[in-house]
């Protein structure tokens, strides 16, 4: 499933291809590329169901301004979220890339997954297929756009 949604992010959304959403032929595509029937039904309703959020218009928080906030995460996110994923998201917090609300919907999110656990570069993927769909967000996208694929390391002397 999870790989599904990445296909149609790098596919259709990175590359700013156009597309309308026929259902059928997308179900179709997918199949013919090899994807199992399930994982498609299973990814597009996350898809939907990610959608709905753009109707509760999460609206985006400053937070500087006295958002502090320490997650306690469940033994059961725990076992999806190793060490380096929740540091990641502290990280993105710090930066004000992921606010409160925007952190607590991509674990909602995360954990509808199948997938057991997650490692780094999953999640990031997921943070910017979540951030791309979330309307008022879109600065915070290319921000960390930005950070994660134009990151050039200079050498220090």
């Amino acid at each position: 499933m999870f790989e599904i949604l990445i296909y149609l992010f790098e596919t259709y959304v990175h590359n700013k291809s156009e597309i309308s959403i026929n259902y059928e032929s997308l179900t179709n595509d997918l199949s013919n590329i090899g994807f199992q029937k399930k994982d498609i039904y299973n990814a597009l309703l996350w898809l939907k169901n990610l959608s709905c959020y753009k109707k509760n218009s999460i609206s985006p928080i400053n937070l500087a301004s006295d958002q502090i906030s320490t997650r306690i995460y469940d033994p059961e996110e725990l076992l999806k979220f190793n060490v380096d994923c929740r540091g990641f998201m502290l990280f993105l917090e710090q930066l004000e890339i992921l606010t409160l609300d925007i952190r607590e919907m991509l674990i909602e999110k995360i954990m509808a997954l199948e997938d057991t656990e997650l490692n780094l570069e999953d999640l990031k993927w997921i943070i910017l297929i979540i951030l791309f769909n979330v309307p008022g967000y879109e600065v915070v996208y290319k921000k960390l756009e930005n950070l994660l694929f134009n990151f050039k390391t200079e050498i220090i002397h």
